[in-house]
């Protein structure tokens, strides 16, 4: 995963701080989403689309958030955050 895309799951995040509490935040790219619960290990490359809400569930679980499945502001924010972990770990040569 590249920052850039680190970035955009996290500016969709953020916007939702910033945005006016009555104005709807768009929902994070799917793309993305895929693509950091495969970083986390909660998705495996290759996976069905319909895997997709499960893993979001899961990871919300874990994360202690609203487990609803849907990657919101907290939950992009705390899933890219987790990915940006687990790289750093495999990094090091350490299990995520």
């Amino acid at each position: 995963m590249t920052v850039r895309r680190i970035f955009t799951v996290v500016g969709a995040a953020l916007a939702g701080t910033v945005n006016a509490a009555d104005e709807a935040v768009p929902p994070a790219d799917p793309r993305e989403v895929r693509a950091l619960l495969i970083d986390i290990g909660l998705l495996r490359p290759g996976a069905f689309d319909a895997e997709l809400p499960a893993a979001l569930r899961r990871f919300q679980a874990r994360a202690g958030l609203v487990v609803d499945g849907i990657a919101g502001p907290r939950t992009s924010q705390a899933l890219a955050r987790s990915a940006r972990e687990a790289r750093h770990l495999r990094d090091l040569g350490m299990a995520a």
